[in-house]
């Protein structure tokens, strides 16, 4: 058996063609715990707190505009230029397909807004001594972790008016070993659907707000 430390919870994915958990886990994209790999498998939970939003729920401004979209993710605050890689077409995707703006680019927009998109993963901090403890009693001690999440959503107007800020909180819990089951939470298949779960969510949230202020667009 054998340790591996993960620094955050999106300190796991190695890439998209081997989601396997041992894989994940090496890639150091996801988890903020010491997972004991080969013995006790982690389980994952999407928290309720934050729940999915339908595009429905956003209100579409009369005159949308052109906006360049900025994303980035971080790991305490530190850029996790993996974990962009990994989630930036689905966030692209989302924020497309939300209605709020009349295009969505990736390069500057001649006279058009911006929209920066930031996720904050914060791990718990003693999630490595935790992870331990699970590993010297073979999974017999289980424990729970907590991977919370921060998205800041900033939109800045064409005309260089007062920039509108959005900001939404989400969860990952992972068990290991023998441990309840943590309440208010939705068991992911993977940790893929967790990840990508949480991201949907945690954006939908936060557009919704943004589409609900008044001084936007």
């Amino acid at each position: 058996m054998h340790f591996i430390h993960s620094g955050g919870f999106m300190q796991l994915i190695q890439n998209r063609s081997r989601l396997n958990i041992r894989a994940l886990l090496n890639a150091g994209l996801v988890v903020a715990t010491v997972v004991l790999t080969g013995c006790v498998s982690p389980t994952f939970y999407v928290d309720t707190a934050t729940r999915e939003v339908p595009v429905a729920e956003l209100k579409k401004p009369a005159q949308p505009k052109a906006v360049q979209l900025l994303f980035d993710f971080q790991t305490k605050g530190a850029p996790n230029s993996r974990a962009v890689s990994f989630l930036k077409d689905q966030v692209v995707d989302q924020v497309k397909g939300s209605g709020l703006f009349a295009t969505v680019d990736e390069k500057p927009v001649p006279g058009g807004a911006v929209l920066n998109v930031t996720i904050n993963n914060i791990p718990e901090a003693d999630a490595a001594a935790k992870g331990f403890k699970v590993g010297l009693t073979f999974g017999a001690s289980g424990t729970k972790v907590t991977d919370n999440y921060v998205c800041t959503v900033t939109y800045l107007p064409p005309d260089g008016g007062k920039s509108i800020v959005k900001v939404s909180q989400h969860a990952i819990h992972t068990t290991i070993g023998a441990t309840e089951v943590p309440q208010n939470v939705n068991k992911a298949e993977s940790v893929e659907v967790a990840v990508r779960t949480m991201t949907r969510q945690i954006i939908g949230t936060a557009l919704k707000d943004l589409s609900l202020d008044p001084t936007f667009p």
